[in-house]
């Protein structure tokens, strides 16, 4: 998958958008209703959480780089050579020339300015830009590009590093997991009560989904909408569940 139109500076995140999708829910939660309960009507409502760790195993990262002259052809022939520097620093890491995406050309023209700072007629110059970006399971690999891709600019490069983004591609059967997880957690939280009640816990009468948080660790963010935070290798799926149980 390519975000080579996400050049000049955009996030990547055609990857993240495919699986963020999958993740949000319509309702929202915050740490503090964890623990609130509803006891009447011969019901007992709680909510169940669980949280898991998780490891990055895909990563995604893109650069751009450009090159400005007063002559048209002579940026081109620039741009052309810089991109040969910056497809060779690629494979010289161990990127196969396949899993590069490389953007088409942009193309800025610089007009000379007046004395009010305000655009002439008369071209100054052009500036022709262009990216590059992969995607790869090779986590290590990617942290690595993203960080020494800027020594590009020793070799007459103008070159821009993106941050590199973060995903876990199993995210769908993690989610079955952590549902069940913060089921049995209600459950728990519901016998409980009803025990210091001196009621039992009957089954179930209704259960409501609440949305993903992808955090980085020890993070207490949440979002109405889901959180999905791409910028650390690690991270922390929070899932919680309200559960309205009978009681007897």
């Amino acid at each position: 998958m390519s975000t080579a139109q996400a050049k000049q500076g955009s996030a990547l995140v055609p990857f993240g958008v495919v699986i963020a999708a999958g993740l949000v829910i319509s309702v929202s939660i915050a740490a503090k209703t964890f623990e609130r309960v509803k006891l009447g009507y011969g019901t007992i409502t709680v909510k169940g959480y669980a949280e898991k760790r998780i490891t990055s195993d895909m990563a995604a990262w893109w650069g751009n780089f450009s090159a400005r002259s007063a002559n048209l052809v002579d940026a081109y022939d620039k741009l052309e050579k810089d991109l040969g520097i910056v497809l060779s620093y690629l494979e010289k890491h161990g990127v196969k020339r396949e899993d590069m995406n490389v953007s088409s050309i942009s193309t800025a023209v610089l007009y000379v300015k007046d004395e009010k700072g305000e655009d002439t007629n008369q071209i100054e110059g052009y500036v022709l830009g262009q990216s590059v970006d992969l995607t790869s399971p090779d986590v290590a690999l990617v942290t690595t590009i993203a960080g020494d891709s800027t020594s590009l600019i020793k070799e007459g490069v103008e070159f821009r590093s993106g941050e590199p983004q973060y995903f876990y591609s199993k995210l769908e059967d993690l989610k079955l997991e952590m549902l069940a997880a913060a089921t049995k957690d209600a459950h728990a939280r519901a016998a409980e009560i009803a025990s210091n009640s001196g009621v039992k816990v009957g089954p179930p009468r209704s259960a409501q989904q609440g949305v993903f948080q992808i955090t980085t660790p020890y993070s207490t963010d949440v979002s109405g909408y889901g959180r999905y935070d791409t910028s650390t290798i690690d991270k922390s799926i929070k899932a919680i569940v309200a559960v309205e149980y009978s009681i007897r």
